[in-house]
């Protein structure tokens, strides 16, 4: 089977319980079943970022292999970074079912899962499996996305246990501390909380022989001020770089679908133009000292783009892969090199950024024409960061929600 066949057959696997269709899909990708893509990668997109090499910018997000059980087929399939996880200490259920719903009208999940896994235990021995001697190096990156147990949990303790058991075999490592499903999960971003957090694995990180990059992935429900000083304890700590953003508790009002009352995170389209913003923002504080990752509505070249124009250097998606099936990571990488040659950039980084200092909102950035061919990244058309701009995200809020 080719990808393209197996996108074909989306229809039927959507005619299933969410829950269901992803454990069949698990099941098919670690069978050889989804084939691969043998497409070479446009040259234009590959990159250096957190001192990695990547093939190409486009990424699966944490969630969708919880326990590393499909990591190469994923990787097969033209990701240029998969993140597996997110994996606790300890094995846990999470949520009673159902706890994924399906917005078919507006192509969106909303799920409650609350990090059910097998534990790191396993995890990590799916992640050594895949590193082992005489093993042929894996064609994309391998992130590793930690959190925390629902009980018995102690942040302090747990993410720099979490953090040495996957740093001999994960290119990158991100901190959760931004899922709605765990209570007080989200807690933990406040400034003190956070910079306890990273201060524990900083400390714990120094000791380890083999250090992979640092992130932290952020909700989009910040509090208007709060990114600010996110940033700054992030930098403080030696992270390395951001994922804007998880799954938000927002509902838009012209949300449609049977299941739009239900609780949990929010993916898909209707995150798109919020979580844009606050890549923008981000983008301003960091001052290039964070590599940005951003993720919410990424389902086309387009949206791909409007990411990293906003500052991101990479893109994650999720809810559109649910939707459209393996087909849709070719599609695009091939959209997004178009756009980029469209305006005139000879390298995916010399798009990072060039609208992030624009007044507008992330869905209107995919529709706007591109004004800013050929700026690279640093002179972005001459135009400097204030104090006021870098503190003032796009349309006064850190959220970015209207």
């Amino acid at each position: 089977m080719t990808p393209g066949l197996a996108s074909a057959l989306m229809p039927l696997i959507r005619g299933m319980d969410p829950e269901t269709a992803h454990g069949w899909g698990l099941r098919a990708l670690r069978a050889g079943l989804v084939g691969r893509d043998r497409t070479p990668d446009d040259p234009l997109l590959a990159s250096t970022a957190l001192g990695l090499r990547f093939r190409n910018p486009i990424g699966l997000a944490a969630g969708f292999d919880k326990d590393a059980v499909a990591v190469l087929p994923l990787m097969r399939l033209g990701f240029g970074l998969v993140e597996a996880g997110t994996v606790t200490p300890r094995p846990q259920r999470g949520n009673p079912r159902p706890r994924i719903f399906r917005l078919p009208e507006e192509r969106a999940v909303i799920n409650r899962l609350g990090f059910n896994n097998g534990g790191l235990d396993a995890y990590v021995a799916r992640l050594a499996a895949l590193r082992q001697p005489g093993a042929r190096p894996l064609p994309a990156v391998l992130g590793a996305n930690i959190g925390i147990n629902k009980e018995g949990a102690d942040p302090a303790r747990d993410y720099p246990d979490l953090y040495a058991a996957v740093a001999p075999h994960a290119d990158y490592v991100v901190v959760n501390v931004s899922s709605p499903n765990t209570p007080g999960l989200r807690d933990l971003q406040g400034e003190a909380q956070l910079a306890a957090i990273l201060g524990a694995v900083s400390a714990r990180r120094a000791t380890l022989p083999r250090r992979p990059p640092l992130l932290v992935k952020l909700a989009p429900d910040l509090a208007p001020g709060a990114l600010p000083p996110i940033v700054e304890a992030c930098v403080a700590h030696g992270v390395e770089g951001l994922i804007i953003s998880n799954t938000t508790i927002a509902r838009p009002p012209d949300l449609r679908g049977a299941h739009r009352g239900e609780s949990g995170g929010l993916s898909g389209p209707p995150l798109l133009a919020a979580s844009t913003d606050m890549l923008r923002a981000a983008f301003r504080l960091s001052r290039n000292r964070l590599v940005l990752i951003g993720a919410g509505g990424v389902d086309s070249g387009a949206t791909a783009y409007a990411k990293i124009r906003a500052g991101a250097s990479l893109v994650q998606l999720y809810a559109a892969f649910a939707y459209d099936g393996p087909a849709l990571v070719g599609r695009i990488r091939r959209e997004l090199a178009a756009l980029l040659r469209r305006d005139g950039f000879t390298s995916l980084a010399q798009a990072v950024g060039v609208d992030a200092f624009a007044r507008h909102t992330g869905a209107d950035a995919v529709a706007r024409p591109a004004g800013a061919a050929g700026r690279d990244r640093e002179g972005r058309g001459g135009e400097q960061a204030t104090e006021a701009d870098a503190a003032a995200p796009a349309g006064g809020t850190d959220r970015g929600v209207a």
